[in-house]
């Protein structure tokens, strides 16, 4: 069964043939929009803190995309237009006309593009290592040897990658900086989704539309100067998954921007850095309600 993080209850909406799981909790107040990573994620991983430390005073919303977590009937959607496209439909769907989006890794990147692709929706921006803001994978071999993963067909390419999800451990460790810092409930959710069946398709399509040939499609390092809305960047010093650096970019081309990092700390900054995230946010809100 899918993990339900504390302080949050799951129910399911009808979309497109489909169900995706939603995540709520929290008080009446401002919502908060929590954004899945792509790999080894859900709702539940990601923000397994977030409900009960953020809904004292805030509405929390998460859901799963397809493709991840609990929700099932829907084919991933792999752009993150149709990704933030998808988030602006399950808002509507729950009345919920503005929210601050927040946004790990993968989800980093939709909310970027949710704020847009849909302005008037998104009061600010909490984006926790996100991707989106790259040229290029690393450098020239490795992002070609990237693409052409990406070209393999999906007889190929999904035993592949189902074979290497069952190295939890390792590819845990290739996450945080410290796994024994994550709670032993995610640690145990991290290992279902790993080896649930067919979970590696959503991040393989998210890696078909974004990594080019010559460079990645959903660099937005170009278009963030629009976004003018209070925006805070948090990002582990030792992420190994996505560089620092892209933040850093970022930050100097937005007008209304902040980048806080934290040492010791891998690519679940949320999760393993979890208190000074929580305060940061907590510290960052007030500006979003300007």
């Amino acid at each position: 069964m899918t993990l339900v993080p504390p302080g949050a209850g799951a129910e399911y909406l009808r979309v497109r043939g489909g169900r995706l799981r939603v995540l709520r909790g929290g008080a009446r107040g401002p919502a908060l929009l929590l954004l899945h990573g792509g790999g080894t994620d859900n709702a539940a991983l990601s923000w397994y803190a977030a409900f009960e430390a953020l809904g004292a005073d805030h509405r929390v919303i998460a859901f799963d995309m397809p493709g991840y977590g609990g929700s099932t009937g829907l084919e991933p959607l792999g752009s993150p237009e149709a990704m933030a496209d998808l988030a602006a439909l399950v808002l509507a769907r729950l009345r919920v006309r503005r929210v601050v989006a927040v946004g790990s890794s993968m989800g980093g990147d939709v909310a970027m593009n949710l704020a847009l692709r849909h302005p008037g929706l998104v009061a600010g921006l909490v984006l926790v290592a996100p991707g989106g803001l790259v040229p290029y994978l690393r450098n020239g071999v490795a992002h070609t040897a990237a693409w052409a993963a990406t070209r393999l067909p999906d007889p190929v390419i999904l035993p592949l990658a189902g074979l290497a999800n069952r190295f939890v451990e390792t590819t845990l460790h290739r996450v945080v900086h410290a796994p024994s810092a994550l709670p032993s409930a995610v640690v145990a959710e991290f290992r279902r989704e790993a080896l649930r069946p067919g979970s590696a398709k959503g991040f393989l399509r998210y890696n078909q539309a974004t990594v080019g040939r010559h460079g990645m499609r959903n660099n937005l390092l170009s278009s963030v100067g629009a976004l003018s809305v209070p925006t805070l960047f948090f990002h582990g010093e030792n992420d190994p998954v996505v560089p620092v650096a892209g933040s850093r970019s970022a930050v100097a081309e937005m007008p209304n921007a902040r980048l806080v990092t934290v040492p010791d700390c891998g690519h679940w900054a949320q999760l393993e850095a979890h208190e000074r995230f929580v305060e940061e946010v907590r510290a960052f809100l007030p500006a979003t309600r300007r």
